[in-house]
C-alpha cells in the first residue's frame, strides 16, 4: 500500500478531528467492560482500566516501530517508534500533552479509588512510571533493547 500524501498516516490520525473524544470514550468504554466482571472491586477496577491503558498504551507508541505504509519519506521512519513519528518528532504538541495527560489523570483518578490500599497503589505507581516515562523528551530515541544489549557485550 502506497501513502499518496506527504503527511506519515502512521501518526497522522493523531491529529484527526474527533481523536480525542474518541479516544476518551475507548477508555470509557474500558472501564465499564472491566468494570462488568461481578467480583471485581472498584479500586481493583481502576486498577485494570489504569494498566491496560498504559500497556496498551506503551506497546502501541513505544514499543513497535516503523510504518505500515510505504512512505515518501525513504525510511527515514522506519526505525523510529509510533510515539517519535507523532507531530515529526516535535515534542510539547496538543497532542502529546494530551496523551501524557491522560495517562497522569487515569493515574490520579487510580490512586483516588485505592489510596487505602498499598498494594494496589504502588502496582498504579509502577504503572504510570511504564506509561509516563518513556513520553519524556529525554527519552526521544532511547532504545531499552540497546541498552541492555550494550551490558551484556561489556560483560563478556
Amino acid at each position: 500500500m502506497l501513502a499518496s500524501s506527504e503527511t506519515n498516516p502512521n501518526a497522522y490520525w493523531l491529529n484527526s478531528r474527533g481523536m480525542w473524544a474518541g479516544y476518551t470514550a475507548s477508555v470509557i468504554f474500558l472501564f465499564i467492560l472491566v468494570n462488568c466482571i461481578p467480583v471485581i472491586s472498584i479500586p481493583v477496577v481502576w486498577t485494570l482500566t489504569h494498566g491496560i491503558h498504559n500497556i496498551g498504551n506503551y506497546i502501541m507508541f513505544h514499543y513497535l516501530k516503523g510504518t505500515p505504509y510505504a512512505t515518501m519519506d525513504q525510511g527515514e521512519t522506519s526505525w523510529m517508534t509510533n510515539w517519535e513519528q507523532i507531530d515529526n518528532g516535535e515534542q510539547f504538541t496538543p497532542t502529546r500533552n494530551f496523551l501524557t495527560a491522560f495517562s497522569i489523570l487515569l493515574f490520579i483518578l487510580a490512586g483516588f479509588f485505592t489510596i487505602q490500599d498499598t498494594t494496589l497503589t504502588a502496582i498504579n505507581i509502577a504503572i504510570m512510571l511504564v506509561g509516563v516515562v518513556p513520553k519524556l523528551p529525554l527519552f526521544h530515541g532511547f532504545r531499552l533493547s540497546q541498552l541492555l544489549s550494550q551490558s551484556s557485550d561489556k560483560e563478556q
